[in-house]
């Protein structure tokens, strides 16, 4: 990459990735007990012998917080593609629902959805996707200036071949970089970028998931273990699956 485009980069990446780390800290700030507890399976602890109230409330937020993760920064790889696609090649943010990007080339106008991975669905997200698709096309069918639409859906990170689907074309990692940055390095190029300033970042996010999680185990500890400090399953389970209704069959 070029040290101008770079520069221009590191800019984006410097101003939207403190909103990544807040989102980050602000998920912590209003974390509860209560939806740690109900979201997990306690038949699964259960059988993998956990003992002590801190091992669960770990396990617990290792899956909240990567799953919350995930997601966080999906968006900003989503926004950083846009960015990338409206100074490279022309593209532009779209206006239809259930897609991101738009872009004209050669003739054909390129409609885009952004994932942040090939992992991102389930098999209803994608006949939402389809759908999605199927719309656009129809609607700007109906412009007479648009020779070609073609659907893609781009995936920031993941190493797939190309597939074309029939409805849309499907380009992961570095070939999405590659199609909306016209570089084939350009997937490495960005790595150094996003690293800015992250020990910083990690550093203030660490001292607030210790703290959290020391005030979740003082919580768990106190309503759901006996007074010998051994976890009252029967409790947990319980407040994860009881009803208080009678089973109407």
């Amino acid at each position: 990459m070029d040290p101008a485009r770079l520069e221009l980069i590191t800019t984006y990446v410097n101003e939207h990735i403190d909103t990544f780390h807040e989102a980050r800290l602000a998920k912590l700030s209003k974390l509860k007990l209560s939806q740690v507890l109900k979201r997990k399976n306690p038949y699964l602890f259960r059988a993998k012998n956990v003992v002590t109230g801190s091992e669960l409330i770990e396990s617990l937020l290792r899956a909240y917080l990567s799953s919350s993760e995930e997601e966080l920064f999906g968006e900003f790889l989503e926004g950083l593609a846009i960015f990338v696609s409206e100074l490279w090649s022309g593209g532009r943010k779209s206006s239809t629902m259930g897609l991101d990007l738009e872009l004209d080339r050669h003739g054909i106008r390129y409609i885009v959805a952004i994932k942040s991975g090939p992992n991102w669905g389930n098999s209803s997200q994608y006949r939402a996707l389809d759908a999605a698709f199927k719309s656009a096309v129809a609607v700007l069918s109906k412009a007479t200036r648009i020779k070609s639409i073609q659907p893609v859906l781009g995936m920031c990170y993941g190493r797939k071949r190309p597939v074309n689907r029939g409805l849309y074309l499907v380009l992961c990692g570095q070939h999405f970089w590659e199609f909306i940055s016209g570089e084939p390095s350009f997937y490495l190029d960005v790595v150094k970028p996003i690293g800015y300033r992250a020990k910083d970042h990690n550093d203030a996010f660490e001292q607030e998931r210790g703290a959290l999680h020391n005030r979740l185990t003082g919580e768990f500890i106190r309503d759901f273990c006996d007074a010998q400090g051994r976890i009252d399953w029967a409790k947990l389970v319980q407040f994860n699956s009881g009803q208080p209704d009678a089973c109407p069959i």
